[in-house]
């Protein structure tokens, strides 16, 4: 079979050609901004790398008139903390004596819903290879997941495929998984969001960025070859709102091969050592159209690519297939002609495919590519790369002022039952069964995951310096108020950092939303927005970059607005990071509440499990008030014991605390609040749970009231396996075996990656 490309010089010929571009996901004043960009209809090639880059997921063309609010409010002070930032792979952080991190979150949310397993797993392998893009050693992944009702059917199908996916992918690599949430809502039942986070180390001097300069250098294809898997994923099926059968589009999702990403890791690392790459670029979304035009944008020449020396794993394919395939595990790198041999011999090295196919040429702003010796390209890449922006309609819905008028919560008449139901339910039992299923102390450097706030890595083993990462996101909280929902969900993922001990540095994000063209949808994205930038400036830590996903709906009904904010800390030994359980030391422990407690029920998991539906207003929150929880936490050295206080609220830390000491807790409710189930399950911000020995109480009140925190002692551990406030008595063992069956009886005989569950 012979590959007929449409050609250049066949689209000056044919001018009135018709063209897939509404298939492609372009609107038809896009495609004749392409032509009037061109002076010609576009090729195939060109029509399909224009639509690949144009749509929302590459150029961010609804969103990036709000996001541009980041960097209005990122102050001088905040800026020198980065040294990547918004628009590059990942954001790189300064943490001090040389050494850098690098984190970013990014959403995988159709294609897991499409084909789960390999949709979470490619969506690891990509967050991953962002890490690597920017010069880094992966260290660590994490998850954020939402799926519809736990025991929902098409959960069934969703839920085991997407941790299968995420364990296979991140235990092959050798990468512990340190932490996640999982949410179970009806809001996700058609649109799962599978968010991945990736954490990367380096040596400041060792970074590197996405450009193609220097006229001559080559381009070079290395990692895996190129197939058909994964063509329209982030133009077609990123755009998707999901109606019935949409889960068949399996074409368009990417399949993974962990191994060959292990191998690609380590071949990268001995080429950034060598000294041999001037840019580099990873092949996600969009593939080498994305990777190409990228990299020609951001450079001072232009670029010419041949396509007949892309290694290929399939035949006959054409030059708009070649160029949209996102097929994984695979990198592009820039490369002076003096260093391509030994570029070559290390790809040789860790037997990973190599392949020079372009270079960089002496006329700007100009990418020409070439296939079976004609020209299927000559495009300027400033356009591909920066796409049209969209000043889409927002206004605050017609339903919200209904929304936010509450509707008081069922008070129970009995409190131990109460606290079997919310630590038995789907929204706040363990999730063993989950988390289980990923290796958490794989390297050795792993200091907390499992049954901790943040995780918590060491980064350095001569000085132990260490970071400690959290990510957290309420889509409850968020759509009765898009502005503050975003900062509760900044200021637990940064008080879960702060109770391990580290000092927050930085933000990362990936903001789920419904679909930008409707207009209640925009409103909640541009709020969420100036959320998280008005409170990251407040803080004073910068967000270093983000990830926007729209089209999150099935039909018309978009999910809840899910702002996933997720926070790095540096703490400078991770030998004092702060434990999560009580029983660590032989002493008895004496609990202390930090922060204060009011009748807040709108978006709580108790309003959502005694049937109170949504409604109301989320928590207050001042981030003034979680600085200085910061201050408390960072350098102290009388805590035993610290959980910050979220989802659930004091019942809720103060069982998960107990679950693994030998003994019980006995508490003292009348200092919290006069109404006790306002006391064990109020979800007010800017809480934390800290336990100490009796000896250093005094101190631990005195450093409280020394950082404006309000502290007040509400109980100690007992040797009894019973949990007790007020006449009330819980046996904690019963307690933890209802807490550990919730997800096991729902989703413990599925028979595979991708089984649907009877």
């Amino acid at each position: 079979m012979t590959v007929h490309n449409d050609t250049v010089d066949a689209a000056l010929e044919t001018p009135e050609l018709e063209q897939p571009w509404e298939e492609l996901g372009l609107k038809e004043d896009e495609y004749e901004k392409i032509k009037g960009i061109l002076g010609r209809r576009p090729t195939d090639a060109e029509l399909t790398t224009y639509s690949v880059m144009w749509s929302e997921h590459c150029s961010y063309k609804s969103s990036k008139v709000h996001l541009r609010y980041f960097g209005e409010t990122t102050t001088p002070e905040m800026a020198s903390k980065i040294l990547a930032g918004i628009g590059e792979n990942a954001g790189v952080v300064d943490i001090g004596g040389g050494d850098a991190v690098t984190f970013r979150v990014e959403s995988h949310n159709h294609p897991s819903f499409v084909e789960p397993y390999q949709g979470a797993a490619t969506g690891v392998g990509g967050i991953v290879r962002d890490i690597m893009a920017m010069g880094a050693r992966p260290i660590a992944v994490m998850d954020q997941l939402r799926f519809g009702p736990a025991d929902a059917a098409d959960t069934s199908r969703v839920l085991p495929g997407v941790v299968a996916g995420i364990g296979g992918y991140g235990n092959s690599l050798g990468l512990p998984n340190i932490g996640g949430e999982t949410i179970f809502d009806e809001a996700y039942l058609g649109n799962p969001l599978v968010n991945a986070l990736c954490v990367g180390t380096l040596k400041v001097e060792d970074l590197k960025l996405a450009f193609a300069s220097g006229a001559g250098n080559k381009v070079m294809l290395f990692g895996s070859r190129t197939g058909l898997d994964g063509i329209g994923g982030v133009s077609v099926l990123g755009s998707a709102n999901f109606e019935e059968g949409e889960e068949r589009k399996l074409p368009a999702v990417q399949v993974g091969d962990p191994f060959a990403e292990k191998v690609l890791i380590e071949c990268c690392l001995e080429l950034y050592d060598a000294g041999v790459v001037v840019g580099i670029q990873d092949l996600g979304g969009g593939g080498l159209a994305c990777a190409t035009s990228e990299l020609a944008a951001a450079g001072d020449g232009g670029m010419r690519v041949n396509l007949d020396n892309v290694p290929l794993r399939a035949e006959n394919m054409t030059a708009a297939e070649i160029l949209a395939s996102e097929s994984q595990e695979r990198m592009c790198a820039i490369v002076t002609p003096e260093n391509v041999e030994k570029f070559k011999a290390i790809c040789d090295k860790w037997e990973v495919t190599c392949a020079e196919i372009g270079e960089v040429t002496d006329e700007p702003d100009r990418l020409l590519v070439v296939h079976n010796g004609e020209v299927v390209m000559d495009a300027p890449p400033s356009t591909i790369d920066e796409g049209p922006v969209y000043q889409r309609p927002y206004a605050r819905p017609v339903w919200q002022d209904e929304l936010q008028q509450y509707v008081p919560v069922e008070r129970p008449e009995d409190l131990g039952q109460a606290l079997k139901d919310m630590v038995s339910s789907p929204h706040l039992c363990s999730r063993d069964f989950i988390t289980e299923q990923f290796d958490r102390y794989v390297r050795g450097n792993t200091v907390k995951a499992k049954y901790s706030d943040a995780g918590v890595l060491r980064i350095n083993e001569e000085t132990s310096r260490g970071v400690a990462v959290s990510a957290d996101a309420s889509g409850r909280y968020t759509k009765l108020d898009p502005n503050t929902g975003t900062r509760l969900a900044l200021a637990e993922a940064y008080r879960n950092v702060a109770v391990t001990g580290a000092r927050p540095v930085a933000v990362t994000n990936c903001l789920n939303y419904g679909s930008p063209e409707n207009p209640d949808v925009m409103w909640q994205f541009r709020e969420s927005v100036h959320g998280l930038a008005d409170g990251a400036k407040e803080l004073n830590i910068p967000v270093s970059g983000g990830n926007v996903s729209f089209y999150n709906q099935t039909g018309d009904t978009p999910i809840l607005p899910t702002p996933v904010v997720g926070v790095l800390g540096v703490i400078e030994d991770v030998h004092d990071a702060i434990a999560h359980d009580l029983g660590t030391v032989e002493e008895k422990e004496v609990l202390i509440l930090l922060g204060e407690t009011f009748d807040e029920f709108g978006g709580s998991i108790w309003q959502k499990i005694s049937g109170g539906g949504l409604n109301g207003m989320p928590p207050k929150v001042d981030l003034a008030n979680e600085e200085r929880l910061a201050d408390f936490f960072v350098g102290n050295r009388d805590v035993t014991a610290s959980h910050d206080l979220s989802e659930g609220g004091l019942a809720q830390a103060v069982v998960e605390m107990a679950f693994r000491a030998p003994g019980g807790v006995a508490l003292d409710l009348s200092g919290v609040h006069e109404d006790e189930f306002v006391a064990l399950f109020s979800e007010s911000a800017s809480r934390a749970l800290v336990a100490t020995t009796a000896d250093k109480v005094d101190a631990v009140l005195a450093r409280a009231a020394e950082f404006g925190v309000p502290a007040v002692r509400i109980g100690e551990t007992t040797e009894a396996r019973e949990l007790t406030f007020g006449d009330v008595t819980v046996d904690l063992d019963e307690l933890k075996d209802a807490w550990k069956a919730t997800l096991p009886n729902l989703f413990g005989h599925a028979v595979g990656a991708n089984a649907v569950v009877e």
